[in-house]
Parts: C-alpha cells; sequence; structure tokens
C-alpha cells in the first residue's frame, strides 16, 4: 500500500494528478501542468511537498568522524548551521546515494533520497550509534526568485541565510528548520516541520500569489536544465563520483595529501581517477530537432561505434528545446561533440553541451 504524506489532502484538493512514487502517493502535475508550473518557478515561487525524503538525525558523540568513514566529504570541518552534499561510496567507489547533511551544534541532521532512505539509514546504524529516522517531519521546498520575498514576509531572519546555510526560524508561528538550499537551479529554501502543523503553513505560503504548488514533473524538468544529478539515474552504485563529474564536491582534507585523507569506502578507486582520470563523464547533451532523447538512449559516435548512453532527457520548458544528460566515453565529452542518438530505429544528432544548461541562481555569499 502507498504511504500518503502529510499534504496529501491538500494535494487532492488542489487538483493534483497523483503517481505512485518512491513507495508514496505523490502528485506529478497539477492542473496548469507541467510546463506553467516550471515556468512560474523560474519566474516567481513554486511549493514543493518533498516529504517523502527521509530526515535523519545522528546524534552520537563524534558523530561528524563517524560520518566520515562513510563519505569522501570533510564533515569535522562543517561550521555550525552550514550544510553540504554529501555522497555515500561503496567498495568500488560507486555511489549509494547523495544527501545534504547539516551540523546543527551539538548533532548532524541529514536529507536523503526518498527510495533510498531505508537503506541509508541502516547503513549509518551499522557504524554510527543513535540514528533515527524522522516521520513525524514534513519537508516541503519554496523555489524561485520570490522565493525569500515570500519567507521573509513571515520571517524577515529568513532573508539573511545564504546558500547552503540553515537556521531555525518560527514561521507564522511554527517552529522551523530553514536552509537555504534546493533542486532546481534556482534561489530557495527546504522547510522542515512538524506534520501535523504542515498543512497550515502551506496553507499560508500558498495564500501569497507569487507561490503555485508544483509536481514531481516539473521538478525533474528543472533540475534537468539545471545539471543536477538524479539517484537511480544520472547516478547509481555502478557510477564514481569522478565519472558523474562531481569530482568537486570530494572535499580537500579528504583527498590525497589533505589532513584526513583517505578512509571511506572505495578510496582506492576514486583516487586513482582523480589521478588518470575516468573512462567516462556525465555531460550534458544538446540534441537537434524538436524529439526529446529519453533514458536508455544509445549515443554512437560518425562511425558507429557505441560512445555511451543517455540517462535522463526531456523537453527544457526554460531553453525552448530538448535537453539531456549522459555518460560518454572520455574521448567524447567536449563540449561540441557531435554524437548520433538512436531513437526508435532513427539516428538523430546530438552533441555534448556544458552543464548547466541555465545559470545557476543561488544567493552565495556571507550571511549577515
Amino acid at each position: 500500500m502507498l504511504k500518503k504524506t502529510s499534504l496529501h489532502e491538500l494535494h487532492v484538493e488542489y487538483g493534483a494528478r497523483m503517481v505512485p512514487f518512491a513507495g508514496y502517493e505523490m502528485p506529478v502535475r497539477f492542473p496548469s501542468g507541467i510546463v506553467k508550473e516550471h515556468h512560474h518557478t523560474r519566474t516567481a515561487a513554486g511549493l514543493f511537498d518533498v516529504s517523502h525524503m527521509g530526515q535523519v538525525s545522528l546524534r552520537a558523540e563524534r558523530a561528524a568522524t563517524q560520518l566520515e568513514k562513510l563519505v569522501p566529504m570533510d564533515i569535522e570541518g562543517l561550521k555550525p548551521m552550514r550544510q553540504r552534499y554529501a555522497l555515500f561510496t561503496n567498495e568500488n567507489g560507486g555511489i549509494l546515494d547523495d544527501f545534504m547533511v547539516t551540523n546543527m551544534g551539538d548533532y548532524l541532521f541529514a536529507v536523503v533520497n526518498a527510495a533510498c532512505k531505508e537503506q541509508d539509514v541502516s547503513h549509518l546504524k551499522q557504524h554510527i550509534d543513535d540514528v533515527e529516522l524522522h516521520d513525524d517531519r514534513a519537508l516541503v521546498a519554496l523555489q524561485g526568485p520570490k522565493a525569500a520575498d515570500v519567507l521573509t514576509r513571515l520571517c524577515p531572519e529568513a532573508g539573511n541565510l545564504v546558500f547552503m546555510q540553515g537556521a531555525a526560524l518560527a514561521l507564522d508561528h511554527i517552529e522551523c528548520f530553514v536552509t537555504r538550499s534546493g533542486y532546481t537551479g534556482e534561489d530557495g529554501f527546504e522547510i522542515s516541520m512538524p506534520a501535523d502543523e504542515s498543512m497550515a503553513l502551506v496553507r499560508k505560503l500558498l495564500s501569497h500569489n507569487e507561490v503555485v504548488p508544483v509536481g514531481l514533473g516539473a521538478r525533474d524538468t528543472l533540475r534537468l536544465e539545471a545539471g543536477l544529478c538524479l539517484y537511480g539515474h544520472d547516478i547509481d552504485t555502478r557510477t564514481t563520483p569522478v565519472e558523474a563529474d562531481l569530482a568537486w564536491a570530494l572535499s580537500k582534507t579528504r583527498r590525497p595529501g589533505g589532513v584526513r585523507s583517505g578512509g571511506y569506502p572505495g578510496v582506492d578507486t576514486i583516487e586513482r581517477q582523480l589521478k588518470e582520470g575516468a573512462a567516462r563523464k556525465r555531460v550534458g547533451l544538446l540534441p537537434h530537432g524538436r524529439a526529446p532523447v529519453r533514458e536508455g538512449v544509445e549515443l554512437m559516435d560518425s562511425d558507429g561505434a557505441a560512445a555511451g548512453m543517455v540517462t535522463s532527457g526531456g523537453f527544457g520548458p526554460t531553453v525552448g528545446h530538448p535537453v539531456a544528460m549522459g555518460y560518454v566515453d572520455t574521448p567524447y565529452s567536449r563540449p561540441g561533440t557531435s554524437l548520433s542518438a538512436r531513437v526508435r530505429s532513427r539516428e538523430l544528432e546530438i552533441n555534448v553541451h556544458a552543464l548547466p544548461f541555465v545559470e545557476r541562481n543561488y544567493r552565495r555569499g556571507k550571511s549577515k
């Protein structure tokens, strides 16, 4: 039986088309449609229910030191109320999951992918004491250039946050934990709150003219244009951070020569690829014409030899044409390289393209 988030009734009230996703019944789109939801998020503010994701606290002593044994990121050096993108790796250097982790001061708080949360919690509990999955909390994402305007009406302090920073804030008298982060490439916030108070706060957010509810369909097109990976598609246990073009996330302190180098699963493979390069690389792909090129489509060079595979693809409403991501053998990874994609027995022209397809509009800088 599919689970329901605490906002399920509101989605139905707003006319959402509900679909199964990661064990939950989730809204894929609302009556205005995916394209309008996408554009509204890029120009104003979209509100996403992401309560299906796992919210996990790690309260063990020296939790940061223990977590570093599972990820190639600097967790010990993460300052209070700062957030970091992290990756669980396996013994072959493959990615078990990607997630966000915040230093809450006296404990760590992680948000993991919905489809992986049970295995992630089990993985954490094998190595760290006092790990708890919080099913009693809801999570929403308010994304877009007007998101800060809306949230600061409820709590002026929210405007002081910068990208990847968090704070405990009262929003409409509801105690929340807010981070300036998201999955659209736009400025915005993720808001964790008690599930039993989520309906009231979301109704308050939707009462602002700038805000509309947005489903999983537009969430996917937004993140694809922004060049952001979807676990289980663009990254998985068979892809390493170097292959996935995520080497930027590997902290200097954990790399060879760093003060806490190594010590995580798959270190030999990852360090070798950092030094020598990987045989393949995740790239952006720009199909010619108007036909989208979907996940699983094979890519070939001018001689018809296998060159790679598409992992995500669709129409990019902001850019006005199809976009895709995938893996190609490293010699083909230079932007502008011409390839072909086999779609229903036809071969379509496609070019390697630099990521992202749209500029990311995060609010960086020093917090006030």
